[in-house]
């Protein structure tokens, strides 16, 4: 069962955010991003308040992902991609981006905070946060 509603050509969307944000990442990095986009439509909360759907998320300013404005991201979808974008929709979660709402790619060590948010962990070059339970009870809702 999906936790956030997913068209088919929302799945493509997600998947081509995955791949421009976190290619490097491998999957488990790509997954990592997709748990981020898929917190911001459930948390509805600080940045994230009436964002509730993929292509809302996707494309929000100020605030969206920086990888929609690169030609890589306007590529068609790939299968992998996708298959990785149906999991996270799915609910599938993977640490340190359990609860995160943001990450970001510092030139060195991860700080313990971005912008008032908890450092949650490291993925390769990834940094994540996560905002506290009290500012966002929508994220760790479980599904």
């Amino acid at each position: 069962m999906a936790v956030v509603k997913a068209t088919r050509r929302d799945l493509q969307l997600l998947a081509r955010l995955i791949r421009a944000e976190a290619e490097g990442e491998g999957d488990l990095g790509m997954l990592m991003v997709g748990n981020v986009g898929v917190n911001r439509i459930r948390g509805n909360c600080l940045d994230f308040r009436g964002i509730r759907t993929i292509p809302q998320m996707v494309f929000q300013t100020p605030g969206g992902f920086e990888a929609v404005r690169k030609g890589y991201f306007y590529q068609r979808a790939r299968g992998r991609e996708i298959r990785l974008a149906r999991k996270v929709v799915a609910g599938e979660r993977y640490h340190p981006a359990t609860f995160a709402l943001w990450f970001h790619r510092p030139p060195a060590e991860c700080p313990p905070a971005w912008y008032g948010q908890r450092h949650t962990g490291r993925f390769k070059s990834h940094c994540f946060f996560a905002p506290s339970a009290e500012d966002c009870p929508g994220v760790y809702r479980t599904w």
